[in-house]
């Protein structure tokens, strides 16, 4: 176990490695900062003194080593339109991301295993069509449309949800939430929904393939020939094995809704990293794009760690030993 983590340590930090290289050059390498942080009338001496605060007058490769040596002691670089650093300008908007993440990753297992396992034990029924059907739109919908008719009918028409902010928020044990109130609920709901949509499908359509392959396992006909209930093979035989790839899967996917939720929030106007991406991007703002990127990335490897550490939990056939699953 210990040599497996040390090893997933060290492949963690090549892949930040090369994935800081990728990005500086990528994001270094695109427009000029300085046409959107200078003045257009500012004359060249100023544009000078600006560009050497920043250190945009250094060749590419002198930013990206002093980059790196920066980064190995946790400084990230100063956020060029706002002042600050950009790990920390990142830090304040985390929360938000990762509370819209968690409820729209519990809404898609809450509501996708029960209906993943009721159409895997009744395929042929009028409700499994209906659900597998469901899950197709699911898929098949853009998350900007569904979006945007969330906040036609339930803030508009029927004036019960708010169209977007956060609401209010409350600190719990350092982290500001805004689940602890009604009115926070009320604010998460819709955008929790709209990115749930497409892992709900994804959860669905995965519950019900494992229940239809678990159903034709021997241990499945051998505990009803033993005459145990329906409801028990189903809840222990069944669920418990059909959740090794839920879990493997669902770990991954939540790493997604956290990076991908730029969508959701720019629509919603949620106050997370999502929208600040996409702010630091229109200003041309490098170094809280590239400490995004390096958070989402360091944040991918710790959850795919964590996955297989749960599937070397739930399947005893996998063990950890000599760095090998």
């Amino acid at each position: 176990m210990i040599l497996f983590i040390l090893r997933r340590s060290l492949q963690t930090v090549n892949v930040l490695f090369i994935m800081s290289l990728l990005v500086f050059a990528g994001v270094y390498a695109i427009g000029n900062p300085l046409d959107m942080l200078i003045d257009p009338l500012a004359n060249q001496a100023d544009i000078d003194r600006i560009a050497q605060s920043l250190g945009l007058d250094q060749p590419l490769y002198v930013q990206y080593w002093r980059f790196l040596c920066n980064a190995v002691q946790g400084d990230l670089g100063f956020s060029f339109a706002h002042g600050v650093p950009a790990m920390d300008l990142i830090m304040q908007k985390f929360p938000a991301t990762l509370e819209l993440a968690v409820v729209a990753l519990l809404i898609a297992l809450i509501l996708g295993i029960p209906l993943g396992l009721w159409a895997g034990l009744k395929p042929d029924s009028a409700s499994g069509r209906t659900i597998m059907a469901g899950s197709i739109l699911g898929f098949s919908l853009p998350t900007f449309w569904v979006g945007v008719l969330l906040i036609m009918f339930f803030s508009i028409e029927l004036a019960w949800l708010p169209s977007g902010g956060r609401g209010p928020v409350e600190d719990v044990f350092g982290i500001p939430l805004s689940i602890t109130s009604i009115e926070g609920w009320k604010h998460i709901l819709m955008p929790a929904a709209n990115l749930a949509l497409f892992k709900l499908s994804l959860v669905i359509r995965l519950t019900r393939t494992g229940t239809r392959e678990a159903l034709l396992q021997d241990y499945v006909k051998f505990a009803r020939a033993k005459g145990l209930r329906n409801h028990r093979i189903v809840g222990v035989h069944v669920l418990k094995n059909i959740m090794i790839p839920i879990v493997t899967v669902t770990g991954m996917e939540f790493g997604s809704l956290i990076a991908f939720s730029v969508v959701t929030e720019s629509i919603f106007a949620w106050p997370g990293m999502g929208k600040l991406l996409l702010d630091s991007i229109t200003q041309l703002d490098r170094p809280v794009v590239v400490a995004y990127l390096l958070l989402i990335v360091l944040l991918y490897t710790l959850i795919n760690l964590i996955v297989d550490l749960l599937y070397a939990a739930l399947d005893p056939r996998v063990r950890l030993n000599g760095g090998q699953v």
